[in-house]
């Protein structure tokens, strides 16, 4: 594991030199300005705030827009990654690693991928995920062995998310990963960040100052959550996890859910629901196997190992056995 220096250690924020430093540090970032025009937010009326807020969340897509040709080379890396059986691992501090957190956590019941796969990992483990751990995203070496705790490797894709860009936990995380040989990309909201220099890709999203001045669970968590999603939903959109806009590898595990995939089934095929009733049961619930049944007439005994074949992509599958 990298050596990191402690979140204890002399000259460190924990310190009067530290926090002076910090202090300078933080007044640079546009993550922790104040805007002018907001300054007497607390005298407004309740529509006016509802306005306010709004008029300032306009400007996140665009600032995620501007990032298109990063996030596209990271979703690239990332299903490349995950097509050689690596995994997909963010790492964060705070709101940014409860992002993280949410989205792997969304992947196993949308994509039907294992809990492995796609994994979030937060400073102060996961008792953070509910409560702050005091100091946890001040520990670089934290990050460090966290990364180490779980084995990464050259085969995996580490994301390292802070709206700061410059939180030790993450830093600490994307040296370990880099020293492992893993590919590392970076989700910052100030530009030329820490975390920016130290990944293979960067991305950053910068939005602004916060509507609430260095409240980051704001404008740059929903600019995370929406990078977040893209490189989790674009890298399955690559592994076949999905025909057309569909969800296929969806997996029923609650009445909402079988519900749906009788609907999908239904979407992908014209047939009606008792139709797509008895084809989703001749294969145990695999609402893939269940559209390539319907579509090309295969034996169900034999859709698992065509899809298999076509390397669970759907579409492929039809076009040979249709």
């Amino acid at each position: 594991m990298t050596e990191q220096p402690d979140a204890s250690s002399p000259g460190t924020p924990d310190s009067p030199d530290g926090l002076e430093e910090l202090r300078s540090e933080l007044a640079g970032l546009q993550t922790e300005a104040a805007l002018p025009a907001l300054s007497e937010l607390d005298t407004m009326g309740t529509a006016e705030l509802v306005a306010a807020m709004n008029e300032q969340n306009r400007g996140v897509p665009a600032a995620v827009e501007q990032a298109s040709g990063e996030i596209a080379a990271v979703v690239d890396a990332v299903a490349e990654r995950l097509a050689r059986g690596g995994r997909l691992l963010y790492v964060g501090a705070g709101t940014a690693g409860r992002l993280g957190v949410l989205d792997a956590s969304e992947c196993p019941p949308t994509f039907g991928t294992p809990p492995g796969l796609v994994v979030g990992i937060i400073a102060g483990g996961t008792q953070a995920i509910q409560k702050p751990v005091e100091y946890a995203e001040d520990n670089a070496t934290a990050g460090a062995r966290d990364l180490h705790d779980i084995s990464v490797t050259e085969a995996d894709a580490v994301v390292g998310i802070s709206a700061s860009g410059r939180t030790p936990y993450v830093i600490g995380a994307l040296e370990e990963a880099r020293s492992r040989g893993a590919f590392t990309a970076s989700i910052a909201c100030n530009h030329a960040s820490p975390i920016s220099k130290l990944a293979d890709m960067a991305i950053d999203v910068v939005v602004g100052a916060e509507f609430v001045a260095g409240s980051t669970r704001l404008k740059a968590g929903t600019a995370q959550k929406l990078v977040l999603n893209m490189i989790s939903t674009l890298a399955m959109v690559k592994l076949g996890k999905t025909y057309g806009n569909l969800m296929v590898d969806l997996r029923a595990t609650n009445n909402k859910l079988l519900a749906r995939s009788q609907r999908t089934i239904q979407h992908a095929t014209g047939v009606d629901a008792e139709t797509a009733i008895r084809a989703l049961d001749s294969v145990g619930g695999s609402v893939k196997a269940a559209i390539l049944v319907v579509l090309t007439g295969i034996d169900p005994g034999q859709a698992k190992s065509a899809l298999d074949e076509a390397g669970g992509f759907l579409r492929k599958a039809i076009e040979k056995h249709g």
